[in-house]
């Protein structure tokens, strides 16, 4: 049975401090685009090929699916419409993996069987000097130009709370 792979997209977007809430649409595109890989290749400790759905929400509600990828566009909360997914997956008796790291979204998937990975698992791997420099370059233009919302405990993303 091929395994459903469910990917969160505004937390595993997030979860990196390269400057995404300038541009969401094409930060869930550029994700997308990344993920085509794990259909064929699948994951560290699950084999592909994996059948990939990336849920989207907000500004990048327009992002559409490619071939590897279906793109499913949340009409209102994404975490609500990843639950559906995962639902009617495991309903149908699917081996359904849920990339975040939301701790509430995590429970109530697990509940209906689903298993979680954190974002570093579908995440391009990046170096982390690659990632201090994107940091930085961030914080850079903060301090610049005093981006608004940049008080989110210090990942250089927008205010606790708010989604893509």
């Amino acid at each position: 049975m091929r395994t459903l792979l469910v990917v969160d997209a505004a937390n595993v977007v997030g979860s990196v401090p390269d400057g995404w809430w300038r541009d969401r649409h094409g930060a869930a595109e550029r994700l997308r685009d990344s993920l085509r890989a794990h259909a064929g290749n699948g994951l560290p400790g699950h084999p592909g090929p994996l059948t990939v759905v990336l849920v989207v929400e907000g500004a990048a509600r327009r992002v559409a699916s490619v071939p590897g990828v279906r793109v499913e566009s949340a009409p209102g909360s994404g975490d609500d419409r990843i639950v559906e997914v995962v639902a009617e997956e495991t309903g149908r008796g699917a081996d359904v993996l849920v990339a975040t790291a939301d701790r509430e979204l995590r429970r109530r998937v697990e509940a209906y069987g689903a298993r979680c990975v954190g974002p570093r698992t579908v995440r391009p791997q990046r170096g982390d000097a690659e990632d201090a420099q994107d940091a930085a370059a961030v914080q850079g233009v903060e301090d610049a130009e005093g981006v608004e919302g940049a008080d989110d405990g210090g990942e250089g993303g927008p205010a606790a709370g708010e989604r893509t």
